[in-house]
């Protein structure tokens, strides 16, 4: 059993390193991104009090967004493991998780952590700008979303710094190569029994 949580700033490949991640330990990968859509699109109750959020670009609280992860660890495809991309994004989030994994007697394993210097995650998110004709994605927007990010995630990998489950990746370079060095990190630690 295999319970993994993913994290890394906007431009680190995250969603394309949890794919391939979870394909090679077999379990699913998880986006609240996906999942809020599932809701929306499913017309639950939980998607319509998202949606209210999300349409005027608002983050969708954390009751909200807690609801919908319960549900989705509480379906039999998790019961192997998991890998969750996008959540916990609070110190609020992560007590939630908790009491979630401890409802169902389970625990973390590891916290894969991409790291990438911010001139790489600059020029990578302008190149995807430019391809996608995405003129609003300047530079200064960029560093801005960086800011952001670390600001919102910093307590998160402390806590779990705390724990000792975070495992830095370093997030440059090929995907192949990155993907690589991730299980491997895994794997050493699943091997410890962290």
């Amino acid at each position: 059993m295999t319970r993994l949580i993913i994290m890394g700033p906007p431009g680190s490949g995250k969603g394309t390193q949890a794919e391939h991640i979870a394909a090679h330990f077999g379990i699913p990968a998880i986006s609240t991104g996906d999942i809020f859509r599932a809701h929306v699109g499913g017309r639950t109750e939980l998607g319509a009090e998202a949606s209210k959020y999300m349409d005027s670009g608002e983050f969708v609280p954390d009751h909200v967004t807690n609801a919908m992860i319960r549900q989705r660890l509480g379906n039999a495809d998790v019961l192997a493991g998991f890998l969750l991309d996008g959540y916990p994004r609070t110190t609020a989030q992560i007590e939630a998780l908790d009491g979630i994994l401890a409802g169902n007697r389970q625990q973390l394993d590891a916290v894969v952590e991409l790291t990438v210097d911010d001139d790489e995650l600059v020029a990578r998110m302008l190149r995807r700008a430019q391809e996608q004709g995405r003129s609003d994605d300047t530079a200064p927007v960029i560093r801005r979303r960086l800011e952001l990010y670390r600001n919102e995630t910093q307590a998160v990998v402390e806590r779990y710094s705390e724990r000792g489950i975070v495992l830095a990746v370093d997030g440059s370079g090929q995907r192949e190569e990155i993907t690589a060095k991730a299980i491997a990190a895994i794997e050493s630690a699943l091997g410890k029994g962290l």
